[in-house]
């Protein structure tokens, strides 16, 4: 077992060169994921000119939920940098923010929030143009590498698939991160969703999230859902989006060019940690007894190069790609006019389905990935040697 105690973020030097630029830097991320920990790393800079405030706490609340400019002077503007954390608590958020960047130009705003749904209504019209915004996902496989080599990440490889990359799971055993990720999903996970209004019945959320994750690789129907959990397919689409805000879960939609056979209206959806997904289900057994491993294995791989791609602001489209005669690639990139596909593969098969009718069709490479290559898919950009 790997033992970390500290991780260096990706964004955080992102971040470091936006401050001061007359803009409130918002910061997005599920719970647990490292933002509070992020955000007092860089108010540590600053000594006695940087202020915390969590914004969860009550008395904090009341202090904050105000527009007036002296009363939220007094707040800030001794300050250097000033940090709201878990900012969608305080009522108006939007507004106040305004006033905070307009009154107070001097002082850096930060705001965090575990729920860009909740966070993101309350502050987009107020604040347009007037914030840089970042999400902070779960530990990528780029951060370890910074501290451990290739042989020790390997060797942690089907940890992290039964229990996630969480920064609280991850230096873990097994029945510490079961605990862990049982914490996170009881206490924060559902309890942050059912503080939705629109959501009003908390075993309709656990029974979507159960079928979801036994779908992880395989295309979602909004209809069979709608039929398994007996709601109609606007509620399904409804919580699936509010899932997606929250950041438990993201989609992937099928790409085409409008060739007659390939599929075009599907969808996948696949979690932004798989030891949430395990949690969900209650599976961690190890890998050896398990029929799931293909499953984890796409879901690891798609959700550790999208967040290197977000880490590294590297902007591109994702999609999958299948045809009607079953051709299929798992994962597709369109990046600076290039699309290349890849496809996981956990054992040895090296075959992809398609392959030839792909590059042909599109001119980029469709590649196997496997524990062979893993790492460099994730930690660079992948180019097939010739």
């Amino acid at each position: 077992m790997i033992m970390i105690i500290k991780f260096r973020r990706k964004i955080e030097d992102r971040i470091k060169k936006y401050l001061f630029k007359g803009d409130a830097i918002v910061i997005y991320g599920a719970r647990q994921v490292g933002k509070t920990t992020l955000v007092n790393k860089i108010l540590a800079e600053y000594g006695d000119d940087g202020k915390y405030y969590n914004c969860e706490l009550k008395e904090n609340r009341d202090l904050l939920q105000t527009t007036n400019s002296q009363d939220l002077g007094r707040l800030v503007s001794k300050y250097k940098i000033v940090v709201l954390d878990e900012a969608q608590k305080i009522t108006d958020i939007g507004t106040i923010l305004k006033i905070l960047v307009d009154t107070f130009p001097k002082v850096q705003i930060i705001a965090t929030g575990s729920s860009s749904f909740d966070l993101a209504n309350k502050i987009n019209e107020p604040m347009t143009g007037r914030t840089k915004t970042f999400s902070l996902y779960p530990l990528a496989i780029e951060e370890l590498i910074e501290n451990y080599d290739f042989a020790q990440i390997n060797g942690n490889l089907e940890n992290i698939l039964r229990f996630g990359l969480y920064p609280k799971v991850f230096d873990r055993n097994a029945e510490e991160s079961i605990m862990e990720l049982s914490e996170l999903t009881n206490k924060y996970l559902y309890r942050d969703i059912l503080s939705f209004n629109q959501i009003r019945k908390s075993t309709l959320v656990e029974d979507l999230l159960k079928l979801v994750a036994l779908q992880v690789g395989s295309e979602v129907s909004y209809e069979e859902l709608s039929v398994k959990l007996g709601v109609d397919r606007l509620t399904v689409i409804k919580y699936l989006d509010i899932l997606e805000q929250m950041f438990v879960i993201f989609s992937l939609r099928a790409f085409s060019r409008n060739i007659r056979d390939e599929v075009s209206k599907s969808i996948k959806i696949y979690f932004w940690d798989v030891g949430i997904r395990n949690a969900i289900l209650g599976l961690y057994n190890n890998l050896s007894v398990r029929d799931d491993v293909g499953k984890l294995w796409e879901n690891f791989c798609i959700v550790e190069r999208m967040k290197y791609n977000a880490n590294n602001f590297i902007l591109g489209n994702v999609y999958f790609w299948r045809t009607y005669d079953q051709k299929e690639i798992d994962y597709i990139e369109e990046i600076n006019g290039e699309i290349n596909g890849y496809e996981f593969k956990w054992g040895d098969n090296t075959k992809i389905r398609g392959k030839g009718k792909f590059e042909e069709t599109y001119g980029g490479k469709a590649m196997i990935i496997n524990r062979k290559n893993y790492l460099d898919f994730l930690i660079k950009k992948m180019v097939e040697k010739k």
